[in-house]
């Protein structure tokens, strides 16, 4: 009996070359898919301009090439599972669609946790016949010809050649838009979220990944003792994208630094930070060691050996953080009075009479602050604080003069300033206490420099505004003075603070201390 092929009158068989098959599906995907993310691009950009009509074009050719490519090299490997994995996309792809069209959604890591945690009777009220249809015509259609057509492979040498100079051409791509990546930075979560295949593959990978991390144990150190009852506090301030260029206690030639140049027994030391983002530099800055390996970081290592350890923040980006003070930027905000507390002043209230009321003799308090993170840097300090002017005040930095970049960034480091200065005031004011304080950065900042901004370059190729930070040391009079060492890095902190709160540890290295017996 013979068998009745009913796709036959949807798509008669073909033939096609893999490069022609990868590129005709690349431009489907863009056709069908898309039109939610160039709404939003649209939306978003000024598309009259020359900047914004380049950065259209470049988007709409780097989602072809890029998607170009990926399906190229699947399709290469296998045609039988690329097959798959395709027609399985187009089917997600058109779910995908109906949602953020009918819920404005955007498909990124926190929908995609509520979609994995959802179960079989919450989802079943999504169902609807606009779904299906959805689903029929965006993805069994779609699917059927991917099924039907016959597709031929190429010779090794010629998927090579072809793959090596499309990825050439994506990198050209991407660093002939430089003066884009500001706002491709700032737009991330939504292009990201809208962007099909992508934006649930990665986020469903990055979900399980954090996942992981999440469920992930530290490894604990080995015990550590306290090797003496000298009142001892210690305020370490993680700074969050200052460079060390423009610290005038550095050289630079504008006073950033009117209160701190002042004050006595300050000191600075030129660093380098191992990261170009917040969530590895501040890892780097608590470990004892560089690794990729989750080892137990420091306020979670010397309040197990019981030191008492405040942990105050207005950013993100830390470790996992396991001590019983442990104070965000809304429980601070909660409890605070006046115009500050909407800045990173808030970090400061009420911390001399928490340090105050601490039955310990060992005290480390740890100050995470976000002064000055662009793009928006002029709205990161009062007003009373903008010293330098004009500013730049928009979020596009490309849009803005370099002087006027500079001012609004050079501010958040006056701001940054004032706040150290409160700080070592708060330190000076305890009585009976050696006291000292740390500032240093996660990592540093471009402020338009080769036509880049903010940060985030793999360490190998990003510029030194990138990673040279600020390393400012603050000691009382009755403590240790400091080595006299020109360079230091951002893992001397672990180990400094050990040093001086008195803490005995195997993994202690005397090599990354910073202060003298």
């Amino acid at each position: 009996m013979k068998k009745t092929n009913y796709f036959k009158w949807l798509w008669p068989k073909a033939s096609l070359q893999i490069t022609h098959f990868v590129l005709i599906m690349s431009l489907a995907t863009f056709l069908l898919y898309h039109f939610p993310f160039f709404t939003f691009v649209l939306n978003n950009i000024d598309h009259c301009s020359r900047n914004g009509i380049i950065l259209i074009i470049s988007l709409v050719v780097l989602m072809l090439a890029v998607n170009a490519l990926s399906y190229y090299i699947i399709f290469f490997l296998s045609r039988r599972i690329g097959k798959v994995l395709l027609v399985m996309s187009l089917l997600i792809n058109a779910g995908a669609l109906y949602f953020i069209n009918t819920y404005g959604v955007i498909i990124d890591e926190g929908m995609i946790g509520n979609i994995l945690n959802t179960n079989f009777e919450e989802s079943g009220i999504f169902f609807s016949i606009r779904l299906m249809i959805y689903i029929l015509f965006l993805g069994v259609l779609p699917g059927i010809y991917v099924i039907r057509i016959t597709i031929t492979k190429v010779p090794i040498k010629k998927f090579i050649i072809t793959s090596c100079l499309t990825v050439v051409f994506i990198l050209a791509l991407v660093f002939a838009n430089a003066g884009n990546w500001l706002w491709i930075d700032k737009n991330s979560k939504a292009l990201g979220g809208l962007a099909m295949p992508w934006s649930y593959s990665v986020n469903t990978s990055l979900f399980y990944i954090h996942k992981y991390k999440k469920e992930q144990k530290e490894v604990l150190l080995p015990d550590a003792a306290i090797k003496d009852d000298t009142r001892s506090v210690m305020v370490l301030v993680i700074g969050e994208s200052a460079r060390r260029a423009n610290f005038s206690l550095y050289g630079y030639g504008k006073n950033t630094n009117p209160l701190l140049s002042k004050v006595p027994n300050l000191f600075h030391f030129n660093a380098t930070s191992c990261a170009t983002y917040t969530t590895a530099g501040v890892k780097c800055i608590l470990e004892h060691t560089g690794t990729d390996e989750l080892y137990e970081t420091l306020p979670n290592y010397l309040y197990r050996n019981g030191v008492e350890v405040i942990w105050r923040t207005t950013n993100w980006g830390e470790p996992p953080v396991h001590i019983d003070q442990y104070l965000n930027r809304e429980a601070l905000r909660s409890k605070c009075n006046g115009e500050g507390c909407n800045y990173d002043e808030v970090l400061l209230d009420g911390l001399k009479e928490q340090i105050m009321a601490s039955k310990k003799n060992k005290i480390l308090v740890i100050l995470h602050t976000s002064t000055s993170h662009g793009p928006d840097y002029s709205k990161k300090y009062p007003s009373r604080f903008e010293t330098f002017k004009p500013v730049c005040n928009s979020v596009e930095l490309g849009n803005c003069t370099q002087k006027e970049l500079i001012n609004a960034y050079d501010n958040t480091i006056v701001y940054t300033d004032y706040i150290l200065y409160k700080v070592i005031e708060d330190l000076k004011g305890l009585q009976g206490y050696n006291s000292s304080m740390i500032f240093v950065s996660d990592h540093g900042e471009s402020l338009g420099e080769k036509n880049m901004y903010m940060h985030g370059m793999p360490l190998s190729i990003a510029p030194k505004e990138q990673y040279e930070i600020p390393f400012i040391v603050w000691a009382s009079d009755s403590s240790k003075r400091l080595k006299p060492l020109n360079e230091v890095s951002q893992g001397h902190v672990f180990h400094s603070v050990l040093n001086f709160l008195g803490v005995q540890s195997p993994v202690y290295n005397e090599g990354l201390n910073i202060f003298s017996e």
